[in-house]
């Protein structure tokens, strides 16, 4: 492959280390666009909630024909779900599933055994000491320049497993998790607010996405502009659609579709896996937008997901979940002490990405040293790292995928 069809547009950079997603990547899941987030009229049915996901699982798994899968398992809404319909569908498949434990993270692998246990599946955990060791590996894969890549390592041990790898991605985006933005989005609008205004409160509440002094981390190639950020986003808030829908339409055209599921089909194919994720079928991509939001998302308790949460009522495992968001979390602060720092350190210092003018060098130098550096610098960094990284891989050639960061 010609490395210079390699090379993102500035753009794409801008919008990696800003929004963290990439509009410019293939998608494979529908645009969205404001009519498609309409709402209706009509209550949404828990049952046929259920039928649509339990009809993808059993289509898959006949597609299938083996005796042994495996699941992404955070112990969240989505991924309990997923699991307690498989179970329900076939009772003597084997399911592995598959768990991550970050070092120095808050643990919630004690909810996912639980879970895994209470459907008869053998519990796999996988411990990260250093979540940065082979990143080289994984954006060789993916060819994008992205840090956050957990699934990486949940596909790399379920292809030990299994051919066919399920997860409950989409459940956030069809039916109202993000809670913990969405009341803060209403704090800081009103229905007169302009699009623009709105624009700008949406990314107020993706305030790990950027840092206060975002403009000032770009050279001159990257071209960054607030303007062009803003313009990506105006098409979401520039409708008719009640705000909180306007939020939903901005979250499913944002990492759902131009990161986390272009994303994991790489690194799926680089495996030679299948993937299954039931809730985002066909039906439930076309129902979810539509469905009122009071029916997903209770506001006066910030409570998302009620239509899943539902599902796991009516079979009497909701108890097996909490109301606060689980999911496959790393503690970046406490990366950034034990390895992410010393890594940046030595791949900055002489930086390729800053001497051919993409990225700032006095940015860096006025807060890699920072001993009391926030989440939201040290997600920057981190980003800026997967950057360097993917350049050295894809346009200088002095790196190897195998090579690991210690």
């Amino acid at each position: 492959m010609d490395n210079h069809n390699l090379v993102p547009e500035p753009s794409s950079i801008v919008n990696i280390l800003t929004l963290r997603y990439d509009p410019s990547l293939k998608v494979n899941l529908p645009i969205k666009i404001w009519k498609d987030f309409e709402p209706t009229s009509n209550s949404i049915n828990v049952d046929f909630v259920e039928k649509s996901i339990c009809d993808s699982i059993e289509n898959k798994l006949r597609e299938f024909n083996g005796k042994k899968i495996s699941i992404a398992l955070s112990g969240g809404v989505d991924s309990t779900l997923v699991l307690s319909l498989i179970r329900k569908i076939q009772p003597d498949i084997d399911i592995e599933a598959i768990s991550i434990k970050f070092a120095d993270s808050v643990d919630e692998t004690s909810t996912a055994s639980k879970i895994a246990e209470t459907f008869d599946s053998n519990h796999n955990i996988l411990y990260l000491e250093n979540y940065l060791s082979e990143l080289p590996k994984a954006i060789s894969i993916i060819q994008r320049p992205f840090w956050d890549l957990h699934w990486y390592y949940v596909v790399k041990k379920s292809q030990t497993f299994s051919k066919l790898l399920i997860s409950g991605d989409g459940g956030d985006e069809l039916f109202a998790g993000y809670t913990f933005r969405y009341s803060k989005f209403l704090s800081l609008t009103s229905e007169n607010s302009t699009p623009l205004e709105k624009v700008k409160a949406y990314l107020q509440c993706h305030e790990r996405d950027r840092v206060p002094d975002q403009e000032h981390i770009f050279d001159k190639k990257s071209n960054f502009s607030w303007d062009l950020i803003h313009q990506t986003l105006l098409p979401y808030f520039n409708n008719s659609l009640p705000r909180l829908n306007q939020v939903y339409l901005a979250d499913y055209n944002g990492k759902l579709l131009y990161n986390f599921n272009p994303i994991n089909t790489k690194i799926i194919k680089y495996f030679g896996m299948e993937m299954c994720t039931p809730i985002l079928n066909d039906e439930l991509i076309s129902l979810g937008p539509h469905t009122p939001s009071s029916y997903k998302y209770d506001q006066s308790n910030n409570v998302g997901k009620l239509p899943l949460r539902a599902i796991l009522e009516k079979n009497r495992h909701d108890s097996l979940i909490t109301k606060q968001k689980l999911g496959f979390n790393v503690n970046t602060i406490n990366l950034w002490k034990s390895h992410g720092h010393k890594i940046c350190k030595e791949f900055l210092s002489d930086s390729r990405i800053v001497r051919e003018g993409w990225i700032s060098h006095d940015w860096i130098q006025k807060h890699i040293d920072n001993p009391e550096l926030d989440v939201r610098y040290v997600n920057k960094f981190l980003g800026i790292l997967a950057f360097e990284i993917w350049y050295r891989l894809f346009i200088t050639n002095e790196m190897s995928s195998n090579d690991t960061l210690d």
